[in-house]
């Protein structure tokens, strides 16, 4: 029965340390609220002068990449192309 009445004791002493500490940390945050405002104000700057540079080198990095998989494939295109060719020539043209 001891135990029990010292988990109970346990768990009320947690609860008050917890609403303190939620307290303070109300209070703290109300304090430092400016400097959270400073902080989202200077980061939404940041990101509309970075944003355009990012896009734009991840846009370079795409095209280089797309190069880089489709010029290895160029001479399977040029056969493809000859293929094409040479079947359209033996085909019958249409009525006129």
């Amino acid at each position: 029965m001891d135990f029990a009445f010292g988990a109970v004791v346990l768990v009320a002493a947690l609860a008050v340390i917890f609403v303190a500490l939620a307290f303070i940390k109300l209070v703290v945050r109300l304090i430092l609220l400016p400097l959270l405002l400073i902080k989202l104000i200077a980061g939404a700057i940041l990101t509309l002068i970075v944003g355009p540079v990012v896009f734009i080198v991840a846009a370079i990095i795409a095209i280089v990449l797309a190069a880089v998989v489709l010029v290895p494939l160029l001479p399977f295109l040029f056969v493809a192309g000859l293929a094409w060719l040479l079947v359209r020539s033996n085909r019958r043209p249409a009525v006129a």
